[in-house]
């Protein structure tokens, strides 16, 4: 397994110097799809700062724990408010400004400065979806977007790949001429056409970059959107300032615009599927309702865990990934294709070329059971390992320490991150049951 120096991999993040750790905030399209409004993302921003929960004790934000930035991903723009007889421009002006849907968003102003009042970041979304743009590629539209995201006061976006603006270095070089720093994501699903969306260890004028289609709220969904990240990790493409991304999280989340695709997640995979998340150095996006205190006090133990979220904010030359699976495959996961799933979706966007891609995969099929590590020290001696049981029955899991990517050897301390308490002292294996769709989540520390 190849690994750098975590300050060797410094000289080569994304050019703007941001993210250094995974970022962490909130989008709405999970919970609010279409239906989105200035007031409904100000009643998010105040309940990212409300410390109605405690953490040890201690009365604690979402805000506190790293969820700082709260993020519009489209609906925002006025469909259809320019054409003419020879280029429909859908919702920019022939000049290249984008029009607002001021009967959505009043002052959109406003709603950053809110968000900044907080101590919150705001993000925009460009190059959408609904009411996508086919002929919007000309240098003044990009600029026009540039201009409307500084003077609305915005931190971040999110770039998508509907419409017709897919130049992101050209994004980044007018950001940068204009003197101002953003946090890019570089939404186009893992796609390998032209223009590259996908960075090599040189260059990546973004952040971070998802790797797959659209994650849904059922557990095939989320297996096959994390398997999607795992050749970024071994390649070292996964790194400080230009993470890869399998979507955003589903903890939390049910009944959302997947219909019925997002049935929901039971307690256990919720825990898998942010244990996941978590150790491969994924950004940590949250999408439920922070407003309903029944949802919340059901995800809190997860989306609160400390610990968890150090390992994902750590960084030591590895962004994380599997060395051991079963050789047996858990077949049930085909009942919830999530190749089908978004290839149903891409139709109907026009991407032809992601659709085939998608269906060369075929079924996201998971091993019975597999295990992924994240180093936690520069020499071999601390790591996070997550034990995933992906059979439909509970399952007696055996980690064998020397099967541990540049594991030194020896005795080791072993810590349960969920429980957040020392197991105990083992040397050669250790044995645990994990429940069905589950996941067993330690920090092994050599003695």
């Amino acid at each position: 397994m190849k690994q750098f120096s975590p300050f060797l991999l410094l000289s080569f993040a994304s050019a703007n110097e941001l993210a250094m750790k995974p970022p962490m905030g909130w989008r709405s399209w999970n919970l609010f799809g279409e239906n989105v409004s200035q007031s409904l993302l100000e009643s998010i921003m105040d309940h990212m700062v409300s410390r109605t929960r405690s953490v040890d004790g201690v009365p604690t934000s979402l805000c506190d724990l790293g969820y700082c930035d709260v993020g519009l991903d489209d609906n925002w723009q006025a469909c259809g408010s320019y054409s003419d007889s020879h280029i429909p421009l859908n919702f920019h002006d022939e000049e290249g400004t984008p029009q607002i849907n001021f009967d959505l968003f009043p002052d959109m102003k406003s709603m950053t400065d809110y968000a900044h009042s907080l101590g919150l970041t705001a993000g925009w979304y460009g190059n959408n979806c609904i009411c996508r743009e086919h002929f919007t590629h000309d240098r003044r539209f990009y600029e026009g977007d540039v201009k409307m995201f500084i003077d609305l006061g915005f931190d971040g976006w999110k770039l998508d790949g509907c419409g017709s603006k897919l130049d992101l270095q050209l994004y980044d070089e007018l950001l940068t001429a204009a003197g101002v720093e953003a946090v890019v994501e570089n939404c186009h699903w893992g796609m390998r056409i032209a223009p590259p969306f996908e960075p090599t260890l040189d260059w990546c004028p973004w952040n971070f970059f998802r790797t797959s289609g659209d994650v849904r709220a059922n557990y095939a969904s989320i297996m096959g959107n994390l398997k999607s990240t795992y050749k970024y990790a071994d390649s070292l493409l996964s790194r400080p300032g230009c993470w890869s991304y399998p979507d955003m999280l589903e903890v939390g989340c049910s009944d959302g615009p997947g219909g019925d695709i997002d049935k929901g997640l039971t307690s256990e995979e919720s825990r898998s599927h942010f244990g996941a998340w978590s150790i491969i150095s994924s950004p940590l996006v949250l999408g439920m309702d922070v407003r309903n205190a029944t949802v919340m006090d059901a995800v809190w133990d997860v989306v609160a865990n400390k610990e968890a979220i150090a390992i994902n904010q750590a960084w030591y030359g590895h962004a994380g990934g599997p060395f051991k699976s079963s050789t047996d495959r858990f077949t049930t996961l085909s009942d919830v294709n999530p190749a089908e799933v978004d290839s149903g979706v891409l139709k109907h966007r026009g991407l032809k070329e992601y659709e085939e891609a998608l269906k060369e995969t075929g079924s996201f099929r998971t091993p019975d059971w597999q295990y992924l590590y994240k180093p936690l020290s520069d020499d071999g001696s601390k790591f996070a390992v997550l034990l995933m049981n992906s059979r439909d029955e509970a399952a007696d899991l055996v980690l064998d320490f020397t099967d541990i990517p540049n594991f030194k050897g020896g005795q080791v301390s072993v810590r349960d991150v969920w429980e957040r308490k020392d197991v105990g002292d083992f040397e050669g294996s250790m044995t645990v049951n994990v429940k069905s769709h589950d996941a067993a989540f330690f920090t092994v520390s050599v003695v």
